[in-house]
């Protein structure tokens, strides 16, 4: 082979220097594109998501019309009419104002990834102190085996009037027999254990600032969205 074609081969290819900069000016187009992109839907993104846990707290808190949300600031909870965090929790009431129970909420390591937890927490009750409801705000367990801790029906039943005393535990399905029990799913015990650890934590930093007297309705009824985000089969 002669010279002359390899020469004019090396002249048609582009140095490493104009590959950067290509590379970079592509870089920073993109990169514009999705912030605009971001900011153009965080509104949207933002009341969806209030609207999502606002149907989770109606979905914990069985009979609830009303409700009000407080947070807990150093060791005391108080009202609260910022954007929700991870300190926020939500008192429910009924149709005359009677209070039901409070909404809570805790987050920890499940076998995928973070597992964000809703429940509902009845301070009195012919049981004592207990859940009355859970729900799963945010989970990317392993399709058809972790995502039944929201998708079946009968676990998340289990929580329906769960006992927390003296402390919530899992044991193999079907070998439930106190009312502080949670019957694993089978396949997915690792999923199972770490909703109920994190309610269990969860409940160790909450109830122990939680007021003697509930706090009084608010004055706005609030009525549940229909359609729930996500669908127990």
């Amino acid at each position: 082979m002669s010279e002359q074609p390899i020469q004019q081969m090396t002249q048609q290819d582009p140095t490493s220097t104009r590959l950067i900069i290509s590379m970079a000016v592509a870089g920073f187009f993109s990169g514009l594109i999705i912030i605009g992109i971001y900011l153009a839907t965080f509104d949207t993104i933002k009341e969806n998501k209030a609207r999502e846990l606002k149907e989770a707290v109606f979905r914990v808190l069985p009979g609830v019309t009303q409700m009000s949300q407080h947070r807990l600031e150093k060791d005391r909870v108080v009202p609260y009419a910022g954007d929700p965090d991870e300190n926020t929790l939500y008192a429910g009431f009924g149709e005359n104002g009677d209070f039901i129970g409070y909404a809570l909420t805790g987050a920890g390591p499940g076998f995928q990834d973070t597992i964000k937890v809703i429940y509902g927490y009845q301070p009195e009750s012919d049981m004592g102190a207990r859940l009355i409801g859970m729900w799963i705000l945010d989970s990317r367990e392993t399709p058809g085996l972790g995502d039944k801790i929201y998708k079946d029906a009968e676990f998340v039943g289990n929580f329906d009037a769960l006992s927390i005393e003296p402390t919530i535990k899992v044991v193999k399905k079907g070998t439930k027999t106190k009312n502080s029990e949670v019957d694993a799913i089978t396949g997915a015990t690792i999923s199972s254990k770490a909703v109920v650890r994190i309610i269990n934590i969860a409940n160790d930093k909450w109830l122990p600032h939680l007021p003697v007297n509930p706090p009084e309705a608010p004055p706005q009824t609030q009525t549940p969205t229909p359609s729930p985000t996500q669908e127990v089969q």
